[in-house]
């Protein structure tokens, strides 16, 4: 039996994918995020081209737009880390070398002096390799943005290409595929980016108000820590307590956890994440921490995306396979 020709194509776009994928290895990382990043922006530059602007102009705007998000999410970090590296290994020197908790009764000495050189180490380690690593991200940068234009210019050329593999019997089980994918990466992204803007407008306030000097360095990592699903602000909140508690501030330590967890970690996604969630991936949110933290631990940050990715595209699988099973419930739902 002859094989039909679009088979035989397919087969040599999968092999040269294998290929390129194997000889730009290092760089696969960036390609991954440039080809999600682009999956998002592309209702963005299907608004831009119905509204006149070129194709190439439409695609230049969204990837400006793409670039600029990526700027206000990472270069903030940079930009706390850089300014307050002092600041940060005065503050774990200011802890004391032992602390004496009382509990029931019973006397409790927590020893810290071994620990601080341990914390002070991994600082300097990470200066380190972040200044090592600045030429590199340029690098990535760059190509993270020509990708993204290239794949929005050329998306429908792409798309077509792929949906000709499809039989058509199965068109909608592609389709089905493609609103999956589209959702879980809009929740990842965009979701995620406006929660982290919202909770960064409201961690200003209550960290002035709470006394600390660094009250934009607070509000910007509990923004940045809002990606990190279910844990979020929490974790930030969680060590500031910590540290009140080993410097013996009880009082401080309960307005951080009660004041700052209701209004930083629980305000934002009461008055955000509700008004986005029609458009997002109906995903368990117990599914969702276990694709981001499993995809980060086995594919470091690329995981982070392709983690939940993945946890979509399977809750989408089992809810085909079981229509296909049991179709007489979905025509009683109806």
């Amino acid at each position: 039996m002859t094989l039909e020709r679009r088979h035989v194509f397919g087969g040599l776009f999968i092999v040269a994918g294998v290929a390129a994928a194997f000889l730009l290895r290092s760089v696969l990382g960036t390609v991954f995020f440039s080809v999600t990043v682009a999956y998002v922006l592309w209702p963005l530059r299907q608004a831009l081209v119905h509204r006149g602007r070129s194709l190439r102009v439409a695609s230049g705007l969204a990837t400006a737009a793409a670039f600029l998000a990526a700027s206000l999410v990472l270069l903030p970090l940079a930009v706390v880390v850089y300014l307050r590296y002092d600041s940060l290994v005065a503050l774990v020197r200011s802890l004391p070398d032992e602390v004496v908790v009382e509990l029931f009764g019973m006397v409790y000495r927590v020893t810290l002096a071994e620990l601080v050189p341990v914390v002070l180490g991994f600082l300097r380690t990470l200066a380190g390799f972040v200044a090592v690593a600045t030429p590199v991200l340029l690098v990535k940068v760059t190509l993270f943005v020509f990708v993204v234009y290239s794949l929005l210019v050329h998306g429908e050329d792409a798309r077509r290409a792929v949906l000709a593999l499809v039989p058509t019997s199965y068109q909608g089980v592609a389709g089905a595929m493609n609103r999956r994918v589209r959702e879980t990466l809009f929740a990842i992204y965009v979701l995620q980016a406006a929660t982290a803007a919202g909770t960064f407008a409201l961690a200003l306030p209550v960290f002035l108000l709470l006394g600390y000097e660094p009250f934009v360095t607070l509000a910007t990592v509990a923004a940045i820590l809002q990606f990190i699903p279910i844990l979020g602000p929490s974790f930030l909140l969680a060590g500031l307590a910590a540290y009140h508690l080993l410097v013996g501030e009880v009082t401080q330590a309960i307005l951080v956890v009660g004041g700052g967890g209701a209004v930083v970690a629980w305000l934002p996604d009461v008055l955000i994440r509700p008004r986005l969630a029609r458009q997002t991936a109906d995903i368990p949110g117990s599914l969702y921490f276990v694709g981001f933290f499993g995809g980060a631990l086995t594919l470091g940050a690329v995981g982070v995306v392709a983690g939940p990715l993945v946890v979509g595209l399977f809750v989408e699988t089992a809810s085909l396979l079981s229509t296909e099973l049991h179709p007489e419930s979905v025509e009683d739902g109806e």
